[in-house]
């Protein structure tokens, strides 16, 4: 799917329809020092299997890509709901 690199869509914080720039969302790197992953981290250590079974087959061929709009006039950053589809391409 190709999405165009400007978008003109609604900012909640402008409280006005403003020109967006398109980005795609890539989740950054695990905290080692959060909670939930130290919690995570001491359940997998010891002897045994894996906290959680690994999955044999594969069934959904795709991941669900999320877009990241930043508002040019405020700065202000807001998520688009994840689309489902192979390829995604930024255009300008």
């Amino acid at each position: 799917m190709k999405v165009p690199k400007e978008i003109r869509t609604y900012c909640p914080k402008c409280r006005k329809y403003t020109v967006h720039t398109v980005m795609l969302y890539k989740p950054g790197k695990r905290r080692t020092l959060a909670a939930g992953q130290r919690r995570y981290l001491a359940k997998q250590k010891g002897y045994g299997s894996k906290r959680k079974p690994e999955q044999k087959i594969t069934v959904k061929l795709t991941k669900k890509q999320v877009l990241k709009l930043k508002c040019k006039e405020c700065g202000y950053t807001i998520h688009r709901e994840g689309i489902r589809l192979r390829k995604l391409e930024i255009i300008s």
